[in-house]
C-alpha cells in the first residue's frame, strides 16, 4: 500500500487565532495518527496572518508531544533563512526528545516576501549556497566513527541522530539536487504542478544511490477536499481558492470562510490563476476522492503521497482527512487483493 501523510500549514481561519490554529494542528496530528497516516509535516512561512507555523521547529515539538507514533517534521524548513548548525541543533534536539520520529524537509525559497526575508537576516546578495548548506547540515547529524577525532564544530544535540533529510521542490532544481545527493524528493504539485512531469522524470532518471537511499523515493503532494457530498466538498475548497488568489495578488490574510459561489467573490483572472495552480486537487464525496487518488497514484507511481487541504472549519478538515485515509486504505486493500489474484 502506498504510504500516505499530511502537510499542514497550521491555517488561521477568519475569526480565529494563532493559538487555536496550533491546537487544531496538534488535534489533527493525533487524528491522523489514529487513521494510519505516516507523517505529519508543518511548513515554514513568515509574515503570513493566515499561517501559524512560522517557528516551525517549535510547532513540531508541540505536535510531537501530543502524539505517540506518527512521524512529525518540517515540510519544510527554508534553509537559506537559517544557519545549518542552528537547524541541526533544533532538529537534533527534537530527535533526541522524540527518537525515530522526526523528519527534516528542506526548501530553497524564503517562504515569504523579500522585505520579510531581509528582516530574517537572509543574505539576498550572496551566491546560492543551498547545496553546500544541505551537505553541511546532513554532516552535523552523522555518527562519529570510533577512533576518529570529533569534529571541531558539532551539533549538540544532533550528532549521531541521523535525522532523515528530504529535498522539497517546485522546479527542476530540487529534483536535480535530490537526485545528485541521493536523497528523497517531495514535489510541491499541490500549488506548482506545471513542472511535475519533468521534475519526476529528472529525479528518477538521474538518481545516484546513497547509503541510506539506494533507490529513488518520490513523494507526491496533493490537495484533498473531501465531504459527504460533492457539492459540500467543492464549497470547502473555495476557502483555499480564495486564500491562494489573495496571496498571489498581494493580499494575504486569514483563511477565508467558504462561499457558495466563488465566482462572485473573485475576478475571472484571479480565479483562473488559482484553479490552474491548484489543479492537482481531489475534490468530492468518497467515491470521487477514491477515484482521484487512484488516478494520481496510477499516473505517477509515487513512493508516498502527502495530502494537504486548507479548510476553514476544523471539524470539516478532520472529516476530509478521514475520508481520504479510508480511500487510501481501500486502495491498498484492492491492490493487495489484485496482486494475490495474479499469483
Amino acid at each position: 500500500m502506498t504510504p500516505y501523510s499530511i502537510l499542514d500549514l497550521s491555517p488561521i481561519p477568519e475569526g480565529s487565532t494563532a493559538a487555536q490554529a496550533l491546537q487544531n494542528s496538534a488535534d489533527l496530528a493525533a487524528h491522523a495518527e489514529a487513521l494510519g497516516y505516516k507523517r505529519f509535516w508543518l511548513a515554514e512561512h513568515h509574515n503570513m496572518t493566515g499561517i501559524a507555523s512560522a517557528a516551525t521547529a517549535v510547532a513540531i515539538g508541540f505536535v510531537a508531544g501530543r502524539t505517540r507514533t506518527i512521524r512529525v517534521g518540517a515540510g519544510g524548513i527554508m534553509l537559506p533563512n537559517h544557519a545549518p548548525l542552528v537547524v541541526a541543533e533544533q532538529f537534533g534536539t527534537l530527535a533526541t526528545l522524540y527518537p525515530d520520529r522526526i523528519d527534516l524537509g528542506l526548501g530553497r525559497a524564503p517562504g515569504t516576501d523579500m522585505e520579510t526575508a531581509r528582516a530574517l537576516r537572509r543574505n539576498l546578495e550572496g551566491g546560492d549556497r543551498f547545496p553546500q548548506d544541505v551537505v553541511e547540515l546532513i554532516g552535523y547529524f552523522a555518527r562519529e566513527e570510533p577512533g576518529e577525532p570529533p569534529a571541531r564544530v558539532r551539533a549538540v544535540p544532533g550528532v549521531g541522530t541521523q535525522v532523515p533529510v528530504f529535498i522539497l521542490g517546485s522546479s527542476l532544481y530540487g529534483a536535480q539536487l535530490a537526485a545528485y545527493l541521493g536523497l528523497p524528493y517531495a514535489f510541491a504539485s499541490h500549488f506548482a504542478p506545471a513542472a511535475l512531469d519533468d521534475a519526476v522524470a529528472v529525479y528518477r532518471d538521474s538518481f545516484r544511490p546513497s547509503e541510506r537511499w539506494p533507490e529513488p523515493y518520490f513523494i507526491l503532494a496533493l490537495n484533498v477536499f473531501a465531504a459527504d457530498t460533492d457539492a459540500e466538498a467543492a464549497r470547502l475548497q473555495t476557502s483555499m481558492i480564495q486564500a491562494f488568489a489573495n496571496l498571489r495578488t498581494g493580499r494575504p490574510g486569514p483563511l477565508p470562510r467558504p462561499v457558495d459561489d466563488v465566482e462572485a467573490v473573485l475576478d475571472p483572472a484571479s480565479l483562473a490563476m488559482a484553479r490552474q495552480a491548484l489543479r492537482c486537487s481531489v475534490v468530492g464525496a468518497p467515491p470521487a476522492v477514491a477515484a482521484g487518488l487512484s488516478g494520481f497514484i496510477e499516473t505517477y507511481r509515487p513512493q508516498e503521497v502527502i495530502l494537504t487541504g486548507q479548510i476553514h472549519d476544523h471539524a470539516a478538515r478532520m472529516h476530509s482527512f478521514s475520508i481520504a485515509a479510508q480511500a487510501m486504505r481501500d486502495l491498498g486493500a484492492s491492490g493487495t487483493a489484485a496482486a494475490a489474484a495474479a499469483e
